[in-house]
């Protein structure tokens, strides 16, 4: 199968960065959840996902730990296994995807700042991470010890009903705050966040989409594409741009994004009901 024109063989092999979760959200959030794809056979993400460079024992496993962490359903025909967007799962990707297909997917909604401190016991050290995750891809920062900080107007509530289940035992704490006159945030910005760093991954997006004109496989590499800019939006917190660079990349990479999800998502989705048409038959045969 040749790499998609433009592109070079990077975008087809996949990144190094690239996890099979991340992957598998990108194709769910993109093409079953609130479509007409009620549950796709494991065969059919095993051989997308070996497209792209993962091995067939690693997507067994990341698809098992899905399901074990409520975010799939596994359903089990005869000889055949398929997987399905359970609750938790779809109450995920409903959350972000108000922000992949934002217009303005790195700049701040709303004013001035939003402060969250929590505490959770030890024994939870997997809420802890749970929260930690959730409050990342929300935009949050970590200015001190138990103290985050995010630009703009967050939902908080928003961003953390995901883990509605798992902060029974966590205490938290929201606030909105503003810069007072003669007192700047950069500094807070510097320490909250590496800037050098959150730059260097729009680089990173960019040097391996930026000169991609087509696809020859355009479900292959919409999901490519999708998992790239998930791991993109979760690294930008959307921070004001009086503190960024007057050639900060953020404007491209968005640019970039929209272009080739125009190319790519029409295309990608007649694919998939062809694989899932040939999966029905060749169950049935």
């Amino acid at each position: 199968m040749s790499a998609p024109q433009g592109g070079g063989e990077r975008v087809a092999a996949g990144r190094a960065s690239r996890r099979p979760e991340q992957l598998l959200l990108a194709f769910l959030g993109e093409f079953v959840l609130d479509a007409d794809v009620e549950r796709v056979p494991s065969a059919v993400l095993i051989g997308l996902l070996a497209e792209l460079g993962v091995g067939d024992a690693a997507t067994r496993a990341t698809l098992a730990r899905m399901s074990r962490r409520g975010l799939l359903e596994k359903v089990r025909s005869g000889r055949e296994v398929a997987y399905g967007l359970a609750p938790a799962g779809e109450s995920v990707l409903r959350e972000a995807r108000g922000r992949v297909l934002a217009d303005e997917p790195f700049a701040p909604v709303g004013k001035g700042w939003t402060l969250v401190t929590f505490s959770v016991p030890e024994s939870q050290r997997d809420a802890r991470h749970r929260v930690r995750a959730a409050l990342t891809w929300a935009g949050f920062g970590l200015l001190r010890d138990g103290l985050w900080i995010a630009p703009g107007d967050v939902d908080v509530a928003s961003a953390l009903r995901p883990l509605d289940g798992d902060l029974a035992d966590v205490e938290l704490s929201a606030f909105r705050a503003y810069e007072i006159e003669g007192f700047s945030a950069t500094r807070a910005v510097r320490s909250a966040w590496r800037l050098d760093e959150i730059a260097a991954h729009h680089r990173e997006f960019l040097e391996t989409w930026a000169d991609v004109e087509g696809s020859s496989d355009p479900l292959r590499d919409m999901t490519a594409l999708g998992a790239d800019w998930l791991a993109l939006l979760r690294a930008d917190p959307r921070l004001p741009a009086e503190h960024l660079s007057a050639d900060w990349p953020s404007g491209r990479s968005a640019a970039t994004f929209r272009r080739l999800r125009g190319a790519f998502v029409g295309a990608a989705r007649a694919g998939l009901t062809g694989l899932l048409g040939r999966s029905v038959v060749s169950s049935a045969g």
